[in-house]
């Protein structure tokens, strides 16, 4: 080890005979998961990494596909490469087996699936074992939801770092800072440029005596163009990060430079921000995820849209809270104080029992309707008025005994029927198509399953723009990533209400969607047996008894 060591010193100290390279991919917008919302800032540190000598190449939301084409232009002459950066940020999934990177086509990827999904973190660091000594992987996301099949969970594992690899990872935004203001830092050691970030954790090879960037030779710092033009290369990247922290390392490393009225004016501005007080009074509450969450569902209820119920304030929340404070004529700041949450909290109470209360109306008055069509129908018993009351009201109060009622007036029609009238039915029954049934009518018309053939046609021949509808409710219902135990709410919520959603298991068989389908008619709400956020919102502010 003390032989590897010092063979890198040696090549780290003396004049560059390779080129540096780097490789930046930041996905943020996935189509099947939760943004992270400073993924894209990670190209932010581009001009640094170039201004300090490496060749970049950069990517931004980028499929799985595309992932791999990226990262195969490292493999190119990458033994030429002294020192190699690699700053991945976005989601990852990890197993017992590996970790991965996904691409912003990922889709529930199990670990039967995943390789087809994205990056093995195993294979970039095999990559970046081509530089050692002068490899570092940088690994930034953020805490948000994904859909995921089985074997996998979110976020990066333990993993096989190989020798002369370094790697720091931590939240998005973090890593950028990082990769754009410290690691630039000439006659740095990794170790110590991590030291001043606890914020970050790094592993791997983390000499104290060997620095990442070599400092010029034969210029004393502070002086010369090479120092002017480090300077410019850290501000420029400062500028492109404009926050606080950003403009307060620049004064720190460069008390008197020259760009430091600038920098003290943003400094100032920044800190004179109008919502500053606003904002540290809501992060002094420090509320959790759950009640973030029911805040979020308070403000749907009442109308404003958070984009999401996942508990965490980003920018739709914030437009939201900002749309409810005029609305209540409150300073729109966009925060949050104990006051204001209970205020949200009760006007979403009243609204959720005003919504009740109309919905108990609208179901009344949708049962009175529907037992008045039974009387004049079903109740007779015949074939005719069954089959009246049943393709009228498919989850009608009586659905149940309606059907049951004409599959036995079907079995017995059944036993009745003569032998080739039987076998015709049979063969109908076998296709299970329109065009069977149909072929069985052209031949008996008068068939005694002539009826239950046309019932069928009906009921086969639903129309694109009701297929389209279903397809667009079960997409919705699927986006919302329901676990298990939400179904089982779910679940427990209709039963209370009287719907009848059958075993509460969890399971949305069909019995669980008549009685969303139900709930749905009764609130006026769209009525297609799949859960969308509005009805979610909706049936989880209900309060069913012996719920």
């Amino acid at each position: 080890m003390k032989s590897f060591v010092a063979a890198t010193l040696v090549l780290l100290t003396s004049p560059a005979l390779a080129e540096d390279r780097a490789l930046i991919l930041g996905n943020e917008r996935y189509h099947n998961a939760a943004n992270i919302t400073a993924a894209a800032e990670a190209l932010q540190s581009r001009p640094a990494l170039e201004a300090a000598g490496f060749r970049v190449i950069s990517g931004q939301d980028l499929t799985n596909d595309a992932l791999r084409a990226q990262l195969d232009l490292l493999l190119v002459d990458r033994e030429a490469a002294e020192r190699l950066v690699i700053l991945l940020a976005g989601h990852f999934v990890r197993s017992e087996r590996g970790t991965w990177f996904l691409g912003v086509d990922a889709d529930a990827p199990g670990l039967a699936t995943v390789d087809g999904q994205g990056l093995p973190l195993a294979t970039v660091l095999e990559i970046a074992s081509g530089a050692p000594g002068g490899a570092l992987v940088l690994l930034g996301s953020e805490e948000r939801r994904i859909r995921l099949g089985a074997g996998l969970a979110p976020g990066i594992g333990p993993l096989d770092i190989p020798q002369g690899v370094s790697v720091i990872r931590g939240d998005a935004a973090l890593i950028t800072s990082f990769a754009t203001l410290d690691l630039v830092q000439r006659g740095q050691s990794l170790s110590a440029l991590v030291a001043a970030r606890p914020d970050l954790i790094a592993d791997g090879f983390l000499s104290d005596l060997v620095p990442f960037l070599p400092a010029e030779p034969g210029v004393v710092a502070g002086s010369g163009s090479t120092a002017v033009a480090a300077e410019t290369a850290f501000w420029e990247a400062t500028k492109g990060l404009a926050t606080l922290e950003a403009y307060e390392a620049y004064l720190k490393r460069y008390p008197g430079g020259l760009f430091s009225t600038e920098a003290l004016v943003k400094v100032t501005q920044a800190r004179a921000e109008p919502s500053r007080d606003a904002r540290l009074a809501e992060e002094a509450l420090a509320l959790t995820r759950d009640q973030q969450r029911e805040v979020q569902r308070a403000l749907s209820l009442l109308g404003f849209n958070t984009r999401g119920i996942d508990g965490i304030f980003g920018s739709g929340t914030r437009a939201a809270i900002i749309a409810w404070q005029q609305a209540n004529a409150v300073v729109p700041d966009g925060y949050l104080t104990t006051a204001l949450i209970t205020r949200i909290t009760a006007q979403a109470d009243r609204r959720a029992a005003e919504l009740e209360a109309e919905a108990a109306k609208r179901q009344a008055q949708l049962e009175a309707l529907d037992r008045a069509y039974w009387a004049e129908t079903g109740a007779k018993g015949d074939e005719t008025g069954l089959r009246a009351y049943v393709k009228r009201y498919p989850d009608g109060l009586f659905s149940e005994v309606a059907s049951d009622n004409l599959t036995l007036i079907e079995e017995a029609r059944l036993r009745e029927a003569e032998t080739q009238d039987r076998f015709a039915w049979d063969l109908a029954e076998a296709t299970n198509t329109e065009a069977g049934y149909r072929a069985y009518l052209h031949s008996r018309p008068t068939g005694a399953f002539a009826e239950t053939a046309r019932a069928r046609i009906a009921a086969l021949t639903q129309t694109d723009a009701e297929a389209a509808v279903l397809a667009a409710a079960r997409a919705a219902e699927a986006a919302l990533g329901l676990n298990n135990g939400t179904r089982n709410l779910v679940e427990r919520r209709l039963n209370g209400l009287g719907l009848k959603p059958g075993l509460v298991d969890g399971q949305f068989d069909e019995d669980s969607r008549r009685a969303i389908r139900r709930y749905q008619a009764a609130r006026d709400l769209p009525v297609t047996g799949y859960l969308s956020e509005p009805t979610l919102v909706r049936l989880l502010a209900d309060k069913p008894q012996g719920n």
